[in-house]
């Protein structure tokens, strides 16, 4: 179905513009469908549903509101092609095509109250109406139920009311235990449904125990997103302000149709999720790392620094860790390959996992940290404590933020540093990305061996370079050659992992460093993965399999008492298959 919107921005000319099916932002803000720009606009002045030949106007509490026909808009109201919709300086009306009335250009109306935006702007004079500007952002919409407008309406007033009821903050700062607070909240809350029930406020097709189950999560959980946590096909959510919610299934981006009411509960829902973990978020420090309480990770950025509302990203885990057999069963590498990296951790091998932004290091981290002996003590050195290991002895240590003062930071260098004195067996570095690869060094070098650690890069051979450029941000002036030699007798092996355009995470090939020859450090390929094409549906096809190179320590395993099959390093056998 598609609409006409005619508007009319201060003394400039009507203009007409084809809408299909679809939610509309209208406001003066970047990510407006609709840019209004127009001083009397807000950010986020209303929103215009489209359905089955129907408009609909909401205002999502602008500063001068809006008005239908003069009329204060006060829930979701449906406009007709006679409709005037005002907004700050703008006029506006929305006819479908095929109407029999005309979409005319609209003329101001008389406002109902006096001292209502409309009438301000009807008393400005010509000379000096604001010259505004307007463009529309073509992109997918999507199309949303004007009862869902409404249930969203209805949960607004219903919050509002939970809240002017109840101090939660006075209730918590009164040493009120989380389960008084949660009954407390849910009596109130049902009281106030059964009164707007026996009002008869509540429109029949909306079912009161999911009005109190979304109210409810909105005020002491995480709103929203309470259900796609739960939801096991989602592997990570991020929030682009209160109105878009998308999450990654299956390696692919998809926009839900949930929303938070408005920026206000989306900060509530960041404030839930720092405040049990010690860490904060404000104008001063406008944005954080975290995780939750099952291990995800979790990173938000607020106003100012975010244009687009309050952002929340989500990197969900599992709720049981994968294993190597998970990886091989995915696709994610072979039999062949987890083995022989199994057997690189017990020869303690310091291996590096490098692969981009969601390529799946940590996971991969996480599987081949579970092939550390349990006699081992292991130290985690991690930003957000994300690991999770079987083993009996495990020391987790988490790096801390500054307080609002400025003061109290401890980095990951700090951490690596001070792991050196707790006598670790295998030290686990979560991502080194700064100074600590200088100390991540030495410690390989100096007898922790078998240690694991990720990197950013997109290839082996760049994580030498990234490793080198990381350890100059240390501050220590060090030429070239001592910091490739400190790295190619450091490291024994890069495993570097992809996330290919068909969404699937793939070991793209593990690769052991053999030494310096003059300035360059010397790798080999001993695994690979072989695109042989695309299928019909996206699905990248090809192979990982052995280069035919033989890793240079070969001979040690006879000495440690372990096996590894030769054929699996040949491309030409079947073992390597199994």
């Amino acid at each position: 179905m598609m609409y006409t919107l005619t508007v009319v921005l201060g003394n400039e000319p009507a203009r007409q513009l084809s809408l299909p099916d679809g939610l509309y932002t209208l406001g003066r803000g970047e990510n407006c469908k609709i840019r209004l720009r127009d001083p009397g606009v807000s950010e986020r002045h209303a929103l215009l549903t489209l359905r089955d030949g129907s408009a609909w106007i909401e205002d999502l509490h602008s500063s001068n509101g809006t008005q239908v026909n003069g009329v204060d808009v006060t829930g979701p109201t449906r406009l007709r092609a006679d409709t005037v919709v005002s907004a700050g300086g703008c006029l506006l009306r929305v006819a479908a095509a095929g109407s029999s009335e005309p979409a005319s250009a609209p003329s101001p109306v008389p406002p109902a109250a006096e001292g209502s935006a409309t009438r301000r702007d009807a008393e400005t004079p010509k000379e000096h109406a604001p010259q505004a500007t307007f463009r529309v952002l073509h992109e997918a919409a999507p199309v949303v139920d004007p009862q869902e407008a409404v249930m969203r309406q209805v949960k607004n007033q219903i919050h509002a009311e939970l809240v002017q009821r109840l101090d939660l903050k006075r209730m918590t700062a009164s040493g009120a235990s989380a389960a008084e607070l949660q009954t407390k909240v849910r009596d109130t809350l049902r009281g106030i449904i059964d009164e707007v029930r026996k009002n008869r406020r509540l429109t029949a097709d909306i079912d009161p125990r999911r009005l109190e189950k979304e109210i409810y999560d909105e005020a002491m959980k995480l709103g929203p997103l309470e259900d796609l946590l739960a939801d096991d096909s989602v592997t990570e959510i991020m929030v682009n302000g209160p109105d878009k919610i998308y999450v990654e299934r299956k390696g692919k981006l998809q926009l839900t149709g949930k929303t938070f009411m408005d920026d206000d509960s989306v900060l509530a829902v960041i404030e839930r999720i720092v405040a049990p973990i010690g860490r904060r978020i404000d104008e001063s420090q406008p944005y954080v790392d975290a995780r939750l309480s099952d291990g995800s990770r979790v990173n938000a950025i607020i106003s100012p620094l975010s244009l687009s509302g309050p952002c929340i990203t989500i990197r969900k885990f599992s709720k049981r860790a994968l294993t190597a057999q998970d990886m091989i069963d995915y696709g994610t590498w072979t039999a062949g390959a987890a083995h022989f990296l199994q057997i690189c951790v017990l020869l303690r091998k310091n291996i590096v996992v490098a692969g981009g932004t969601g390529s799946g290091k940590t996971t991969l981290l996480n599987v081949l940290s579970g092939f550390i002996p349990d006699g081992d003590r292991i130290v985690t050195i991690e930003d957000a404590a994300e690991l999770r290991l079987e083993q009996p002895h495990v020391v987790r240590l988490e790096a801390r933020p500054p307080n609002i003062e400025g003061k109290g930071a401890v980095t990951i260098r700090d951490l690596v540093r001070n792991s050196l004195r707790m006598r670790p067996d295998r030290i686990i570095v979560g991502e080194c990305r700064g100074g600590e690869t200088l100390d991540m060094l030495q410690a390989m070098n100096t007898g922790h061996d078998g240690s694991l650690t990720t990197v950013h890069a997109n290839t082996p051979r760049d994580v030498i370079s990234r490793l080198e450029t990381m350890v100059l941000m240390s501050g220590v002036e060090l030429p070239s050659r001592a910091i490739r030699e400190q790295i190619a007798s450091a490291i024994g092996m890069i495993v570097h992992e992809s996330r290919l355009s068909d969404g699937s995470r793939k070991v793209m090939c593990i690769s052991e460093i053999v030494g310096l020859e003059g300035q360059q450090v010397v790798m080999q390929d001993l695994f690979e993965f072989q695109q042989s094409g695309i299928g019909e549906n996206g699905k990248i096809q090809g192979r990982f399999m052995p280069t035919g190179a033989m890793p240079t320590f070969y001979e040690e395993l006879s000495h440690r008492g372990l096996t590894l099959d030769p054929q699996i390093f040949d491309p030409n056998s079947e073992v390597y298959r199994q």
